[in-house]
């Protein structure tokens, strides 16, 4: 968060939600018409970057010199990412998903579930979901860290911050369900409560990609990597959605953890940008 620097989150989210969603559900509408040309994933990789554009926008053309140099030594500069947090990275996300399969056992969860799977869940038509997962994860979060979440954290504590994001992130995916053969798209048609899992699911886990990047100095290249193992911990193993359901309570979990050990960040109103005072009228 920069000093003296109005934020405009409301700005931010409202063109971020009208662009995203009228170019999804465009490609939804695309994805049934024609699935033969894939003519849809014009739609939907650009509705992708629409965080990212607007961000960029946002902060180049602020005239916030300060704004703008901020956002570029968290976009490049790797040394902010803490070398303790590495474990964390990368076995937190494969922890979470090996106790929840666990937990599924007794409950007639299959140990099949252990198993690598055979390929991805759902699919992304000429685009390889791999790649994908990663323009997600890094098109998302070039505008998510760039500049969307600062500016809910210059209004509220962080806490608040990170649970209005998450919300917000959630209600983005919303078009996704409508998007013929998209993962949203393929576990709504399978049980609709498999897909209010998966946008319930995302709250917690948007405070946790905040922690890890507010832990690492506001990182982005570590919000991206951490959102990346995310995706792809979903698809590696023939977890099932049942079990799916299981990991949101696991995430939760930890998340109330997380918060409880770092109260002090999270409720701190000590980085909260004060209130701009009307400028007394000339006489």
């Amino acid at each position: 968060m920069i000093p003296n620097h109005r934020y405009k989150p409301w700005i931010y989210f409202t063109a971020t939600f009208i662009a995203t969603y009228a170019l999804w559900f465009a490609g939804a509408y695309l994805s049934f018409q024609d699935e033969e040309n894939e003519l849809y994933m014009l739609f939907m990789l650009p509705g992708l970057m629409v965080p990212f554009l607007i961000s960029h926008f946002m902060i180049f053309t602020s005239k916030n010199s300060n704004l703008k140099r901020d956002f570029i030594n968290r976009l490049i500069n790797l040394r902010l990412i803490k070398p303790r947090m590495l474990p964390l990275f990368f076995l937190i996300m494969p922890i979470t998903v090996i106790v929840s399969i666990f937990i599924s056992l007794p409950f007639g969860g299959s140990v099949s579930q252990f198993q690598l799977a055979n390929g991805f869940s759902f699919s992304t038509g000429s685009v390889p979901t791999l790649v994908f997962l990663m323009l997600a994860a890094c098109f998302e979060e070039l505008g998510w860290r760039g500049y969307a979440f600062d500016s809910l954290q210059s209004r509220y504590t962080y806490f608040m911050a990170s649970v209005t994001f998450s919300i917000l992130w959630s209600l983005w995916h919303f078009p996704l369900i409508f998007v013929n053969h998209f993962y949203q798209y393929e576990i709504y048609h399978e049980n609709i409560w498999y897909a209010v899992n998966f946008f319930v699911g995302i709250i917690p886990m948007g405070v946790f990609v905040s922690w890890i990047c507010i832990k690492n100095g506001k990182s982005i290249p570590a919000a991206i990597l951490f959102h990346f193992i995310v995706n792809i911990c979903q698809e590696a193993l023939n977890m099932s959605q049942m079990t799916k359901c299981i990991e949101t309570l696991v995430i939760t979990v930890v998340v109330a953890i997380i918060i409880v050990l770092d109260k002090e960040m999270f409720f701190s109103k000590v980085n909260l940008s004060p209130k701009v005072n009307p400028a007394p009228e000339a006489h």
